[in-house]
């Protein structure tokens, strides 16, 4: 054979390519100062606040970050762990997990965790990830379903690095996974097992997803109709029948209008209705965090309770769950395709 033909060693090509999983970020600390350079960060981006800098940016700074600082602080800390935000800690978990699985399934890649606002900055990471001699990057964003709010967001992060750089590596992203067999499959699962768990199912599957405003979907965002499919497709693999489950959206900010039904309004009109029990999941979060642990476990769940609820469960997010790291691989393993093939793999 000739040599100069032969596929270079799996493990050479491995060495060279690494996935960067990405998610929205998180503050350094469960106080003001720390919340107010995250969400400083966080608002300024036009992706996340599509209001003309002019305008917005004196409400920021002169406004916004002068009072909501220490109330965002105040319910990070009722979250807070001795690791650190769960959004950090459950996002390095999925990174290590996610390397393990991939080298057990032939791809001994490197994997980054990467922040959009906080630490690990996304520039940060792929200045590591390039003076370790990495050629290929796979951009992973843990979000499932796309919107210009969230991926495209982390699209533009990776630009700006580029844009700064004289040499970089070959770079591929993952759009969205919204209805990818294996990530509905894992929820399907986690479902199930909250259900063994609990030893009894609610009268209905809330299903919440975050919120973005109803003027992006009408410029073409697509989130929308993702989070539809995802809640369909989840119902199904469940053989839940129409009434049986609920697609609301959560996390509204400011005064536009969000996508609708509203979690919380909806949560506190089925309990006053007469619905006893509920189970909440929320499929767009792959890690538990202030918007899971805090807005839907604690606020929500007081609203539904108060307004005649008599029993909220809330299904936590994938997290380090075996069938959703196993998802995340073969979603990996298809974006890798022509840089670390079956042909050459070990």
């Amino acid at each position: 054979m000739d040599l100069e033909k032969q596929p270079a060693p799996a493990s050479s090509l491995a060495n060279d390519t690494a996935i960067l999983l990405c998610n929205l970020g998180t503050p350094d600390a469960p106080t003001a100062p720390a919340l107010r350079r995250y969400l400083a960060q966080f608002l300024s981006d036009p992706r996340v606040v599509e209001i003309p800098r002019a305008a917005w940016l004196p409400i920021l700074h002169g406004i916004i970050l002068r009072t909501r600082p220490a109330q965002s602080a105040a319910k990070y800390a009722t979250i807070w762990t001795d690791e650190g935000s769960p959004l950090a800690v459950w996002s390095a978990k999925q990174a290590v997990m996610l390397r393990g699985w991939l080298g057990e399934a032939g791809y001994p890649v490197r994997v980054l965790p990467a922040m959009r606002y906080g630490q690990p900055a996304i520039a940060a990471q792929l200045q590591a990830l390039q003076a370790a001699g990495v050629k290929r990057v796979l951009v992973l964003p843990l979000y499932p379903q796309f919107s210009a709010t969230t991926t495209a967001s982390v699209v533009d992060a990776v630009a700006d690095w580029t844009r700064h750089s004289r040499h970089f590596p070959e770079l591929r992203f993952v759009n969205d996974y919204h209805d990818h067999p294996d990530y509905i499959a894992a929820l399907a699962a986690s479902v199930r097992a909250h259900w063994r768990r609990e030893g009894a199912r609610g009268d209905k599957l809330v299903m919440s997803f975050h919120g973005i405003p109803e003027r992006n979907v009408r410029l073409g965002d697509p989130y929308a109709e993702q989070c539809r499919k995802t809640a369909q497709l989840l119902a199904q693999a469940l053989g839940l029948e129409n009434e049986q489950w609920q697609l609301t959206f959560q996390s509204r900010f400011g005064r536009a209008k969000w996508l609708e039904p509203y979690t919380q309004p909806t949560l506190k009109r089925l309990a006053a209705a007469g619905l006893a029990s509920v189970d909440v999941i929320c499929p767009g979060f792959p890690t538990d965090c202030l918007e899971t642990l805090e807005e839907i476990n604690m606020e929500v769940r007081q609203a539904f309770l108060q307004a005649g609820g008599k029993r909220f469960t809330y299904i936590p997010c994938l997290n380090d769950n075996n069938e959703w790291i196993s998802a995340l691989s073969h979603i990996a393993q298809t974006h890798l395709a022509g840089w670390i093939t079956p042909a050459t793999k070990a």
